[in-house]
């Protein structure tokens, strides 16, 4: 009977060994809590003492009045460009130079392929003539 005995105590304090390890584990979340808030107030205090925080406040300030300015920049130098038909004028330059590229990309195929068929007749006409040449001279 002491073996029962034996196992009922220590069921009992199983159960009290983890209620007292859940209250240490939670008193230690309590004072980690408390000082990340003690040191998160002394940063922002030392911040806020070392003019940190208003520096980087006028610098984002500045940043954004800067991109502000150059966005107006862009705009009214594109609503400009489209206005005077600059845009429209380098489009339908574009689409000429284009058009006048492939028709000479087309000639030169041309007069490549007509090169090619003229050179054996040209061949034929200068041996012709080289051999009158030859011809004459021996007469």
């Amino acid at each position: 009977m002491s073996t029962s005995a034996d196992s009922e105590n220590q069921s009992a304090k199983v159960p009290a060994v983890d209620a007292e390890r859940t209250a240490e584990t939670i008193k230690n979340i309590a004072k980690n809590i408390r000082e990340a808030s003690t040191r998160m107030k002394e940063t922002v205090r030392t911040l806020r003492e070392s003019g940190a925080i208003e520096e980087i406040t006028q610098a984002i300030f500045e940043a954004s009045v800067a991109a502000r300015d150059t966005a107006k920049e862009i705009n009214d130098a594109a609503r400009d460009l489209r206005e005077r038909g600059i845009i429209k004028d380098t489009a339908a330059a574009v689409e000429e130079t284009t058009i006048a590229a492939r028709q000479t990309a087309e000639i030169i195929k041309d007069t490549a392929r007509e090169t090619a068929e003229a050179a054996p007749q040209t061949s034929e006409t200068v041996k012709e003539a080289a051999n009158k040449v030859k011809a004459k001279r021996r007469s």
